[in-house]
Order: structure tokens, then sequence, then C-alpha cells
């Protein structure tokens, strides 16, 4: 069963109460109020209804979405781990007022992790659609400016190799294949491990790249070789078992179903990775569209953006746009990569739709510019776009560059840079910490919410002061 609001008995004798009470942070005042809002809990509300069937009228009694919705941006405001929040929650009257706790028992941290996961990449928009909304109503923004960057959010994976991702694939294999074992009992063939074996090949392999030269790369071509055929076989062997599964009874096919789908899904990752590296090592083939990084997260791409201290990232592009008073009007993440030039005029037409009119001004880097952006933005309304082209050779075009309101316009957009740095450091979008692309989702969405309320409640206990 679901409630909406948490009717918590008082907490605090007066005296207590009149303490705590100077422990508040400014921001944390004004986002009380904002939390507080009817359609942020029914979003959460929603969300959590479609859990299981009939999950509003059967069952015990979930935590309330007021609760839940300000246990998530609380962990995202402090970048925590769910035991971190369960354990500040617990041991701080503030968090336990503004989560409105009170109290009562604080949630366990799988609890919270369940519980963050049925609320969705959906709802999560949704949620800052009503966001942006709140901002607009209280004045925080206008929409009359606009600017727009892209950023990459890191996968959490470590550095992949294709001897690493081979030695994963296998270690998940025979892993999966044990517990199959293990269960069902008695499988017409016991499982081989050969995982010592392929732990020394990707040891060999490691170690090899310190050595330069033809025969170096000879040799490591043949520790591949072997590693190659190690992998085959735990695959020829996972085929098998998931082929036995398949024509075991009912009752022993539901028992070891979700294990099967597992090995299913991780042989065919594995199959990839094998194919990918006898491509690379032995044919000489660097170049593929549908390459693996990592087993667990095979979402995850490979993104240049020309940095000179990480030239390499592994995640997705992320866009972030702002309007005034560094608030985020829209976020993006793409499932595949999208030049920046592309991303402009879609910018421009979520910001009228999310704030009700064209942005006067329009910033971005060099990446975002084209002569059709320009046109269509001009068409669209907007009188100033502040886009450097430097790759021009035009004298008029680099008189246009040097007008003020065009600077003025590149100074502001640096902002943006500010903004994702600060998403980054305070908020942990560096590195992506749920799995799969709906927990990159989640994560950069629940992340860009949580900087935007501390936004707007600093800017509200500043101007209400």
């Amino acid at each position: 069963m679901i409630k909406l609001r948490h009717q918590q008995p008082s907490l605090w004798t007066p005296s207590l109460a009149a303490q705590v009470e100077d422990l508040w942070e400014p921001w944390m005042r004004r986002a009380d109020e904002l939390l507080a809002d009817e359609q942020l809990l029914d979003v959460i509300y929603e969300a959590q209804g479609k859990r299981y069937a009939r999950s509003r009228t059967r069952g015990r009694m979930q935590t309330s979405s007021e609760v839940v919705l300000r246990l998530l941006l609380l962990k995202h405001v402090r970048n925590w781990s769910y035991d971190t929040l369960e354990r500040e929650v617990r041991a701080n009257l503030v968090y336990r007022a503004f989560t409105r706790v009170g109290d009562q028992k604080v949630p366990d941290a799988k609890t919270l992790a369940r519980l963050g996961q049925v609320i969705g990449p959906e709802a999560i928009q949704r949620l800052h659609e009503r966001m942006v909304q709140l901002a607009q109503e209280h004045g925080v923004t206008q929409g009359r400016k606009l600017r727009v960057d892209t950023t990459v959010v890191e996968s959490n994976i470590h550095y992949p190799t294709d001897s690493s991702l081979l030695g994963d694939g296998t270690r998940v294999l025979t892993r999966t294949m044990k517990k199959i074992e293990q269960r069902s009992g008695d499988l017409k063939r016991k499982v081989r491990d050969r995982m010592r074996s392929i732990r020394k090949r990707v040891m060999t392999i490691a170690l090899s790249t310190r050595h330069k030269g033809p025969e170096a790369e000879e040799q490591r071509k043949q520790q591949y070789r072997e590693l190659l055929s190690l992998t085959r076989k735990t695959v020829n062997q996972a085929r098998g078992i998931l082929e036995e599964v398949k024509h075991a009874s009912r009752p022993r096919r539901e028992r070891l179903r979700s294990l099967a789908e597992s090995l299913e899904t991780m042989v065919g990752r594995v199959r990839q990775v094998v194919k990918q590296t006898r491509n690379r090592i032995l044919a000489g083939i660097t170049k593929s569209g549908d390459k693996i990084v990592s087993v667990f997260e095979p979402h995850t791409e490979i993104i240049r953006k020309g940095k000179a201290s990480k030239p390499t990232e592994f995640g997705k592009l992320v866009k972030i746009q702002e309007a005034e008073n560094q608030i985020v009007t829209h976020f993006e993440v793409y499932a595949t990569r999208a030049a920046d030039s592309k991303l402009l005029i879609p910018s421009i037409q979520v910001h009228r739709q999310r704030l009700g009119r064209v942005p006067h001004s329009v910033a971005a880097d060099t990446g975002f510019y084209s002569r059709d952006n320009e046109a269509v933005a001009q068409t669209m309304g907007v009188k100033r776009i502040s886009v450097p082209n430097l790759q021009t050779k035009s004298a008029e075009r680099k008189r246009l560059h040097r007008q003020r309101w065009f600077r003025n316009g590149q100074r502001w957009r640096t902002g943006c840079e500010g903004r994702i740095s600060v998403l980054k450091r305070r908020h942990g979008l560096r590195r992506c910490l749920y799995r799969g692309f709906e927990g990159m989702q989640r994560w950069v969405g629940l992340g860009v919410i949580a900087d935007n309320l501390m936004q707007i409640g600093r800017h509200l206990a500043l101007h209400r002061a």
C-alpha cells in the first residue's frame, strides 16, 4: 500500500526544536517549501503504484511518497551512497526533519535502493519539468537567455583491454554455470573451471606490454590465441548447459530460468568480445561499429572530446542547457553520440516548450556552430546568437565576433562549463554508479534536479532574507 504524505508525530520538545531551527542551511528552508508541491509528490506516488499490480491497495505500507522524494534528492545533493544516506539521516535531526522521517524508522539502504529503481527515467523527467516550472513561478528564471554545452558522464567500469574483457566474461560465465550446477544438482556434465589458465594468460599479456618489438608482439599474439581458445571452450560449455536447461522438465526450467537468462545474455556479450579481439589482435581491424568496452555496461561508448588530460572517455554524452541564475532547464542522455551542431535547434525548441518563450540570446561554443543553425534560430525569433565560428576567414564574421554583445555572450557561456564542473564534483556526475542505460538516465536526472533545488533555494533565501 502507498500513502502520499508521512504523518509524523512531534519529534522534539520546544527547547530542542528551537536549537535545531538554527542548524538548517538557508537553501534547505526554501527547498523544504518547494518539495511540498503536490505535483512533485503525485509523480512519485504514481511511480510507486506501478511497482506491483496492486501496490496501491495490497501489501505492507510502503515508504510515503514525500519521504522517498526527499531522501533521493538528499542523497544526490550530498553525493552519498545509500548506506551513507541511511546512516546520516538516522544520526542527524535536521535531516530527519528535512526528509519528514521524524522519529520513525529510517528505511534501510536496500529498501532505499529498491525505491530508487522504482523512480524511472520518465518519472525523473516529469520531476525535472515541474522543478523548472517552480523556478519560473517563483521568479528565479524567466527564460530570456539560453546557454548549452555537452559533457561525458563515465560508466562505472575499469579501463577496457581485450584481455581484461575476455577475463571478465569467462569469470562471469563460469560463476553462473556453477550456480546452475548447484541449483540443478544433476547436470549431465560437470562444469569445468578454466579460470586458472585464463588468469595466467591475462596476466602474461598485461606484463608483455612492457616489452616492445616484433618478437614481443608475436609472443603477445600467441598468448591471445591461447586466451581466445580457452574463452571459446568456456562459451561452448555455457551453450551446452543452456541447451540442457532448455530441454529439462518444466519445474526445473522455472527454477533455473533467471540464471539461464543471465547466462544467455553473457554468452552473447562474450562472443562479441571474442569477435572484436580476433579482428583487432589477429587481423589488425581496429574499427568496429558494435564494439563492447564492458561486459557489465554494454551501452558504454568510446567518446573523444579532445581533452588533453583525458583524451578518451568511456560513458555517455550528456547535454546540459541553462537559463538565468544557473537553472538547468533541460538535460538529455544520448543513447548514441550526436554531433554538437545537431543539438542547438532542438535545445531552443525545448526551451520554448518548457518556458513558454523563445530566448532573446543563445550562447554556445564553436562545436554548435553551423550556418543553417544560425538561420533557423533567427527564423524562430532569437535576436542574438553568440556561437563562434573559428574556421571563418570572413572579415564580416570576425567583426561580429568582436562586438560587445557577442563577447558578453561568450563570457556568460563559460558559466555552463562551471555548472558542469559543479554537477560532476558536488553531485557525482563524473561517474555513474547506477547500472544500465536507464541507470545512467536516473543518475544524471537526479543530480540535475538536486542542483536545481539548491540553486532555487539559495536564490529564494537570498532575496527573501
